[in-house]
């Protein structure tokens, strides 16, 4: 069973229902004995670090996360959720994430071209950095849908793909069992769904 982490904030059920495409059990919950007893855990999220943040601390989920991962147990975050799997977060201030990878999340602002519009915001191609059980049913170049304005920066141990976006920006990580994707899987079509089916069938 997968347990979808519900703490306030996330697309969930449409990705309950991507899970059930690929037919997989997944539940939404915010009960920590169900999110323990599961046999994998997904993070989602949308919104500011912060109140995320904030969220999993008042609800407790934040040491449930911490003790799962530190069990071993596969966990995926996704898009705010893969963020908040890092040490810091520089959104409306500097937040303390989950820790269970190595980087910060920064701005896009400042940091892309002048005239990209930001959020980034549509579909850009997959770049492979590194191999990862993740992409062994995705192509070089495969296209996946992005909405974020904040990116994954000093986390060369984690990456293992990037996409494009007038700088090279971190699209997935994966260490050990802990993994993220900053695009929404459960909006990019048939890649994004063999990415949750990879994760599914495990390491």
């Amino acid at each position: 069973m997968i347990a979808i982490v519900d703490y306030g904030v996330g697309n969930l059920f449409s990705l309950r229902s991507s899970f059930k495409m690929i037919g997989e059990n997944a539940v939404v919950t915010g009960d920590k004995s169900v999110i323990s007893s599961a046999d994998k855990i997904i993070l989602p999220g949308v919104g500011a670090f912060g109140d995320a943040v904030y969220k999993l601390k008042q609800t407790g989920l934040d040491e449930v996360l911490r003790d799962q991962a530190s069990a071993g147990k596969d966990i995926m975050g996704i898009c705010l959720g893969m963020q908040l799997l890092f040490q810091k977060g520089y959104e409306y201030g500097e937040y303390e994430g989950l820790g269970l990878l190595n980087g910060d999340i920064v701005p896009m602002l400042g940091s892309l071209p002048a005239g990209l519009k930001i959020p980034h915001i549509g579909w850009n191609a997959l770049h492979f950095k590194k191999s990862s059980y993740l992409l062994k049913y995705v192509n070089e170049n495969d296209c996946v849908y992005f909405v974020h304005s904040f990116y994954a920066d000093n986390c060369d141990d984690s990456i293992i793909a990037t996409a494009e976006y007038g700088k090279e920006i971190t699209a997935m990580v994966q260490k050990d069992n802990i993994a993220g994707c900053q695009f929404h899987p459960e909006k990019s079509g048939s890649v994004g769904l063999s990415i949750l089916k990879a994760f599914c069938e495990g390491r």
